[in-house]
């Protein structure tokens, strides 16, 4: 039935209800015991033997023969018979002999020796309880030991680990008091070695400051002099040896004359005999820059420099000259020309550029922008500049998309890798079209101003232009995230927007995506950024520069998720500029992730208190920071001074720092060179002595709406400063002509000067002031109202400062004034 245990329940009450298997059973063991010669008529004869007895006396040993069957019997259902000895085959006298022996055996032994228990009693009793007792006291006691033991021994333990924690103690408490007298000498020479550098730079400040007022008494009591000769009579006055120029090598008088302008080597060519042969060096001319004296040079110099060094000439530069039709026909006599500029020249037609193209086959740099070239120049491209790499049509308005078209023409401009077509509104898609067509190598492409640039014009430019590394699309209102798609298939390496609404979060995800050799990215003004760009950006591992400012969406939560990815240890430039959500917790990130960050803008981040700004000092590769407009206070610039490597700060606005924050980031930071405390009243003259005393380096100056500087500081770093390059003292009121008499002595290499609302300040020492440097600004005006104070420096009230009405606005006209002006 086994296996009919999955059968269907009908078959099995069959072969049940009929004893198939019983009968299946009898016949099998019938033939394996038999073994029959003939089987067939064996199991015949066995089944009508079966079907007469009937199945129900059916057994499984029935269709055996007798003979054949074992002689032992069957065993009855019980053993009675075997126990009387009814059974004669299993049972013998002798067995029951033994077995009813032993069974009597067994009961006398037991009951005698439940009697011998209960009838005698135990005469050994006390003995037993004595030696049971004696075991049970030395257990007790053994017990007892162990358990004491146990104690002792974790008492012991305990003892030790105390002994041990103790003399661990004192061993650091003696390596304390080691440190505390090692650390208590060295702060006392560290003192001794600040106090006495401090001393010893005071007294330098102090012999310095008296030298140079007694250089100025001694040039006071001297005749007064023309301007033009006053900084050759103060040099004299420095007492600094004179120097034949002529006994340096060539190559060294060649690297000096290398850095005049145009009008300092003709001046220097007058000198005399030797210096003159000295600037008739070949290689000064290799590079001729008329755009600086386009205000004084005439155009018959202009065609005789051009024709005696025309084999030498390799870059000319005329931006912004007024030239006559001929004076531009002889640059085509430059055969060896590489680079032209010829930007901002009105005069500049297409019949001169024939002419220019015709002799100048080799030009490889070409700026054509703000002319009034048409499509006639730019038939002229492919056919005479077949070598071409640089090209600037930036706001050439004239041309149109046929004269993008003759670029085509001939071999042409295939070579071309930069162009610039900002301010080209006049361009279409089919223009963009054409120069796809023309230009397949452009790797870097500028388009800057242009508002009706769109996807679309993107879109068709990128599809045959695939070697573009470098866009800048600054003023494209109208472009979005499907113009990263369309660049998919270029390999970017830079990117620059500014001022974009529509570009969102997405773009950032295709730049992820299809450009992970980016490094620079510019994405400055683009309101709809958020948390989400930056996450985008962690994954990129080239990326070295990033701009997001005015990117006003951008929080901590955002910056975090940047900084946790690899882009963290590569980027060097961060400008987070008015970033009002970022905190002191991005800050705390930043100086975790960024080791090897350079230039840092955190310029008004209102929520960046003193707590953030001291973990700044833990980025030891930083050398630029702005934290302009934020609330650092004293406390803050303190934490900075122990950086030691700031080079660069922006402070402009910061409310709360005052003179004894400055001194302290001064005498901290002796390398600065550029330092910006614009718009900070409630400085004074303190500052400006630290800056003459300990940062004698400095190059660049803001002290722009200081009211409080005086001449008195101003002379103490005129005398030390010498280095300073670049001067913003507008708004500074109390500033008179005295100043710029300190200036003109003692800050000799400075090249730009701003000085508007300085009242005190006449027109006749501005002039002067102009013959000195290359650009000045200057207005006799009273500072406006949103200074904050009056022409006196004195504050003005909340009342006082209220804005102009359109009706009482007064236009005032700067005067500036320059070095070229002067001369003429």
């Amino acid at each position: 039935m086994a296996s009919l245990r999955t059968a269907d329940s009908r078959l099995r009450s069959y072969f049940k209800e009929n004893y198939i298997p019983q009968v299946c059973e009898a016949l099998l063991c019938g033939l394996l015991i038999t073994c029959p010669e003939d089987p067939l008529k064996y199991l015949q004869k066995m089944i009508i033997t079966i079907m007469e007895s009937g199945l129900e006396s059916l057994l499984w040993d029935m269709c055996i023969d007798p003979s054949m069957k074992p002689k032992i019997r069957r065993l009855s259902e019980t053993y009675m018979e075997q126990l009387f000895g009814l059974d004669d085959q299993l049972m013998t006298p002798e067995l029951m002999i033994k077995a009813c022996t032993f069974y009597t055996g067994h009961l006398v032994k037991t009951h005698f020796c439940i009697w011998r228990d209960i009838a005698i009693p135990l005469i050994n009793e006390e003995n037993i309880l004595a030696e049971k007792m004696e075991k049970a006291i030395e257990y007790d006691n053994f017990r007892l030991q162990k358990y004491v033991f146990r104690l002792w021994h974790s008492y012991a333990a305990g003892q030790k680990k105390l002994l041990t924690e103790a003399l661990l103690r004192i061993r650091k408490m003696c390596h304390h008091y080691k440190l505390i007298i090692t650390l208590t000498k060295w702060r006392d020479k560290a003192r001794y070695e600040y106090k006495k550098r401090e001393d010893e730079l005071m007294l330098k400040h102090e012999l310095q400051l008296r030298k140079w007022r007694s250089k100025v008494k001694v040039a006071a009591k001297e005749e007064p002099i023309p301007p033009e000769h006053s900084l050759s009579k103060a040099s004299l006055l420095g007492g600094i040896p004179e120097c034949d120029i002529s006994l340096l090598p060539e190559r060294a008088v060649s690297q000096i004359f290398y850095y005049l302008t145009l009008r300092e080597l003709v001046i220097c060519g007058q000198v005399c005999h030797s210096w003159m042969l000295m600037t008739q060096a070949s290689s000064l001319w290799n590079s001729i820059d008329f755009s600086k004296v386009k205000n004084i040079i005439t155009d018959k110099y202009i065609v005789s420099t051009l024709q005696r060094w025309r084999l030498n000439v390799l870059r000319l530069n005329f931006r912004g000259c007024l030239l006559r039709s001929k004076t531009l026909r002889s640059v085509s006599l430059c055969r060896n020309l590489q680079e032209l500029n010829v930007s901002d020249c009105p005069t500049l037609t297409d019949e001169s550029m024939r002419y220019i193209s015709e002799g100048c086959a080799g030009v490889l740099y070409l700026n054509l922008s703000n002319t009034t070239i048409t499509n006639r120049t730019m038939r002229l491209l492919p056919r005479y500049f077949p070598n071409l790499q640089n090209l600037s049509l930036a706001y050439c308005r004239k041309f149109t998309d046929k004269g993008l078209r003759y670029l085509n023409l001939g071999n042409g401009c295939h070579k071309l890798i930069y162009l610039d077509l900002s301010g080209c509104t006049q361009i279409s898609v089919q223009g963009f079209r054409n120069i796809a067509n023309s230009c397949t190598g452009i790797m870097h492409l500028t388009i800057n101003d242009m508002p009706t640039l769109t996807d679309n014009c993107v879109k068709a430019l990128a599809e045959k232009c695939t070697r573009i590394t470098s866009i800048v699309f600054i003023g494209a209102p109208h472009i979005s995230d499907c113009a990263f798609k369309a660049l998919s298939t270029c390999n970017l390496r830079k990117i620059r927007f500014e001022g974009n609404k529509r570009i969102t979060d997405a773009c950032f995800k295709y730049i992820h995506k299809n450009y992970p050799n980016i490094n620079h990215i510019y994405m400055v003004d683009c309101k709809r950024i958020t948390d989400g760009s930056l996450m985008s950006l962690s994954p990129l591992k080239q990326l070295t520069v990033l701009n997001l400012a005015n990117c006003i969406r951008i929080g901590d939560v955002g910056l975090k998720q940047f900084l946790d990815g690899p882009v963290s240890t590569r980027i060097r430039e961060l400008n987070l500029s008015n970033c009002i959500h970022l905190s002191d917790a991005s800050i705390v990130k930043l100086s975790e992730r960024c080791s090897n960050l350079n230039y840092l803008s955190l310029r008004n981040c209102e929520y960046l208190t003193d707590l953030g700004i001291e973990h700044i000092v833990y980025i030891f590769s930083l050398v630029s920071v702005d934290l302009s407009g934020t609330n650092i206070s004293n406390e803050g610039l303190m934490s900075l001074s122990r950086h030691k490597k700031l080079k660069e700060l922006s402070l402009s606005e910061c409310y709360k720092i005052t003179d004894v924050g400055i001194q302290a980031f001064c005498k901290g930071s002796l390398i600065l060179e550029h330092l910006d405390v614009s718009y900070c009243p409630q400085l004074s003259d303190e500052i400006i002595k630290a800056l003459a005393i300990y940062c004698i380096y400095l190059t660049s100056l803001s002290i722009a709406g200081c009211p409080k500087i005086t001449d008195s500081a101003m002379e103490m770093l005129s005398a030390k400063c010498h280095y300073l390059h670049i001067l913003d003292i507008s708004g500074c009121v109390l500033l008179t002509d005295q100043m710029l008499e300190d200036l003109q002595m003692g800050c000799k290499q400075l090249r730009i000067l701003k000085m508007q609302y300085c009242r005190l300040i006449s027109k006749e020492a501005a002039r002067r002031m102009s013959s000195m440097v290359q650009q000045q600004e200057y207005n006799p005006n009273d500072p406006p109202l949103w200074f904050g104070y009056d022409y006196e420096g004195k504050p003005l009230t909340k009342q006082e400062i209220t804005p102009l009405k359109e009706d009482e606005e007064i236009t005032v006209t700067d005067s500036i004034y320059s070095g070229e002006e002067e001369v003429v």
